[in-house]
């Protein structure tokens, strides 16, 4: 579909069911594909980004076994895949891309990853530098610094029974991850210490977390300095399920923010261990009512006019895009701080939203790590035909708008990097003014 034009939607009330986290489906596939047992799935996340890391695994020889719906029971290599010669394309699925340069780094094989032209250039470096100071031999393939990328068996460093590695913290956490799910396969203890301010630090508990599921500890002081206890294995768990994805609640409750509602998100909810839970009190900053329980979240707004907000946007760097479509509909400037990471996501969303939302009518000053959004004085420029850039964040986010104007969305398929059936879903809670 080349476009898709979302009518004029006054209210938004209803109910919807969440898809599986991107960031734990991949996770913890990878994890189970490491660990000794097998480990039955439950409600994984259908889309690119999952189906990228199943092929990736499939392809290095781990038995998957598809058992109906969105579960799966995967059988763990005990730290080793079968096949020790491959090539992996990854698309641009970074969840994917990243932690499987890291492990298969310091494993015995031939591998060679790439992915789409936009794969090619968000940055690496600072991974594969981080790599190399264990003995990782890891070559570019392409532009020094981006993938794709090259790993031959790695020669690793006798370093007196501790491995010590240094990251950078603040160019994506997505490094930290990837050493962090790696370096338990040595069975020697492991540092890692983090130069930096270390972003996204939400994501970093979300990988401990899944960690532990699998039954291997990290020990940190801060956010700058991780230590993994030596002869630790990842252990299948049995069973696990995939919590629902906080960051694709952050569009409904919006929604329910902007429309009046309540609108109600069910797979997810007080107890998350996904940074973007945190939305949800931004949301409240701004005026918006909210409740939660277990295994839901709600917003509404009983027809107040929302509020402007300055923010720190470090600990919802996804969530707080929503954030930027939601300040059309509040009172005032609002400014989201912190966001740099934006520049290296699947476009460069800094630039991105910039552009989209003065389609709009939006006043917006575009910083190097801030955006100030002033929503339009008389209303949403309406018949708007906002630009994706093949990315499924930016799609959704701006569906939003329809709750101000009627809008055009371009390339609305890109949602399947991470929710097939949004716009599906989205049209179930919106109600059209009627002519």
């Amino acid at each position: 579909m080349k476009w898709l034009d979302l009518p004029f939607a006054k209210n938004a009330q209803g109910t919807v069911q969440l898809p599986g986290s991107k960031s734990i489906s991949n996770r913890i596939l990878l994890l189970a594909a490491l660990a000794e047992g097998a480990t039955e799935i439950h409600d994984l996340l259908a889309s690119d980004d999952t189906a990228r890391m199943l092929d990736a695994l499939t392809r290095l020889g781990v038995p998957i076994t598809h058992t109906g719906n969105n579960d799966y029971t995967i059988t763990g290599g005990e730290g080793v895949f079968p096949v020790k010669d491959a090539d992996l394309f990854l698309g641009n699925a970074g969840t994917a891309f990243r932690p499987l340069v890291a492990v298969l780094s310091l494993l015995r094989g031939h591998y060679r990853l790439s992915g789409v032209a936009r794969m090619h250039e968000r940055p690496i470096a600072d991974l594969v530098d981080a790599l190399r100071q264990l003995g990782a031999d890891i070559s570019y393939l392409g532009n020094p610094g981006l993938p794709p990328v090259e790993i031959k068996p790695a020669a690793l460093l006798d370093q007196a029974g501790i491995q010590t590695v240094t990251v950078k913290g603040d160019v994506s956490s997505q490094f930290l991850t990837g050493l962090l799910m790696a370096l338990p396969l040595s069975g020697k203890k492991s540092i890692i210490n983090v130069s930096g301010t270390l972003i996204s630090q939400p994501y970093i508990e979300l990988t401990l977390a899944q960690m532990r599921h699998f039954g291997v500890q990290v020990e940190h002081s801060g956010w700058q300095q991780f230590i993994i206890p030596a002869q630790q294995k990842y252990r299948s768990p049995g069973h696990i399920f995939v919590e629902g994805d906080a960051s694709s609640a952050s569009y409904f409750l919006a929604a329910g923010a902007i429309g009046h509602g309540p609108v109600r998100v069910q797979g997810v909810g007080r107890d998350s261990t996904q940074g973007d839970i945190r939305f949800a009190a931004a949301l409240e900053q701004m005026g918006a009512d909210i409740s939660m329980g277990e295994n839901w979240l709600e917003a509404s707004n009983n027809g107040k006019l929302l509020r402007a907000i300055d923010l720190d946007c470090n600990h919802i760097p996804d969530a707080a895009m929503t954030l930027a479509v939601t300040a059309l509909f509040a009172e005032g400037a609002s400014t989201l701080r912190n966001i740099a990471s934006w520049r290296l996501k699947e476009t460069d969303r800094l630039a991105a939203m910039s552009t989209e939302l003065r389609k709009l009518g939006a006043i917006v000053e575009e910083g190097t790590d801030y955006l100030r959004i002033t929503p339009p004085a008389h209303g949403l420029i309406p018949h708007a035909a906002i630009d994706t850039y093949d990315d499924h964040r930016m799609a959704m986010c701006f569906a939003l708008a329809s709750l101000g104007a009627p809008v055009r969305i371009n390339d609305p398929d890109c949602v399947a990097k991470t929710f097939p059936d949004y716009f599906e879903k989205f049209s179930q809670i919106i109600h059209p003014e009627m002519k």
